[in-house]
Order: C-alpha cells, then sequence, then structure tokens
C-alpha cells in the first residue's frame, strides 16, 4: 500500500463525492492502516509528512525507501517521472534489441519491471507477458523433435535476414559481396 492511498477525498459517507466537494476534516489523512490493524483509525493533519516518511524509514528493503520518496507530492511525482523514464528507455532499447540475437526481450521485459513499479498498467501488461511467455514455452515444451528445431531454423533465418539487411540499410555494407571478394582472393 502507497503512502497516498491514505489521503482523504471530499466524499459523503456512502463514499461518492460530495456535492460541494468538502469534507468533515478539510485538513486531516486518516491512517486506514491503523483500521485494518485495529478497527481504530487516527486523524492526523496533513502538514506531518515527516511522522510519514518515519513509518516508511521503518519498513525494511526498498519498499520503505520507495514509501518514504512517496510520502510526500514532490517525491511522488518525481518518483513517476524517474521510473517512467528509466523504464521506458529499457523497453524501447530492448524493443529496438529484439530483432537481433541478444537479451532483446529480457531488457523489454526487465523495463516492465521497473515500470510496474509505479504504474498500474504496467504491471496488468507484465502479467500478460509473463502468462503469454509461459504457455508458449509449455505448448513447445509438448511438440515434438520435427517442431522444435524448425522453430529454431526460423528464428535463426529471421536473425540473419534482420542482421543481413540491418547492415545492408544502415551501413551500406553487403556482406554477401564481402564474402565473395575474400573467397576469390
Amino acid at each position: 500500500m502507497a503512502v497516498s492511498d491514505g489521503v482523504c477525498s471530499p466524499q459523503d459517507e456512502t463514499g461518492r463525492p460530495s456535492e460541494t466537494g468538502a469534507t468533515d476534516a478539510p485538513n486531516e489523512i486518516v491512517d486506514r492502516r491503523s483500521e485494518a490493524r485495529g478497527g481504530r483509525s487516527e486523524v492526523r493533519e496533513t502538514g506531518d509528512a515527516d511522522v510519514l516518511k518515519d513509518e516508511a524509514a521503518e519498513r525494511s528493503g526498498i519498499h520503505g525507501w520507495l514509501d518514504g520518496i512517496r510520502s510526500s507530492r514532490t517525491g511522488r511525482l518525481t518518483l513517476k517521472i524517474v521510473i517512467g523514464a528509466i523504464g521506458a528507455v529499457l523497453v524501447i532499447g530492448g524493443l529496438i534489441m529484439v530483432p537481433f540475437p541478444g537479451p532483446g526481450w529480457l531488457v523489454v521485459f526487465a523495463g516492465l519491471a521497473v515500470l510496474a513499479t509505479e504504474f498500474h498498467w504496467a504491471h496488468r501488461l507484465l502479467e500478460f507477458g509473463k502468462r503469454t511467455l509461459s504457455a508458449w514455452t509449455a505448448w513447445l515444451g509438448r511438440q515434438g523433435w520435427s517442431v522444435k528445431v524448425l522453430v529454431v531454423l526460423v528464428a535463426a533465418v529471421t536473425a540473419t535476414a534482420i542482421v543481413y539487411y540491418g547492415l545492408k540499410l544502415s551501413l551500406n555494407l553487403d556482406l554477401i559481396v564481402e564474402a565473395q571478394k575474400l573467397l576469390t582472393r
């Protein structure tokens, strides 16, 4: 649970937003964690971000550290921007690497894991990717050796074609012509 989950919104007793937008306690935060623990709630002033940071620091590891950053509005926004930028770079870099031999999909999944720390859509996409990969590998595991060999051959031909055309189009380097020159010397 993020620290921001305990912030009251202008709602009436039914849980719907109030028509006036006012709350009974305009400058207070209800600590929902204590409600879940002991059935009683504590009401605090909104200005006690230091108390929230101290509580977050009591949690161990990276989750406590992240909750400490999330305890202020500026920290929450900064964390979303930083996590979004790092995750986007990883996902885009991984997608560029996918057609080439190497860890393209691994980098894409790593980028989604980074994004999933702050964004629910990334978490859902990561879970979908895991399920799809698991289903595909299970299907491939049930196939005979001929299908497995065919999949490896198709992957090798695809990777070779991508490398060949990538070098030809980007560096104007034709590997077939270069190989013929080496063989005729």
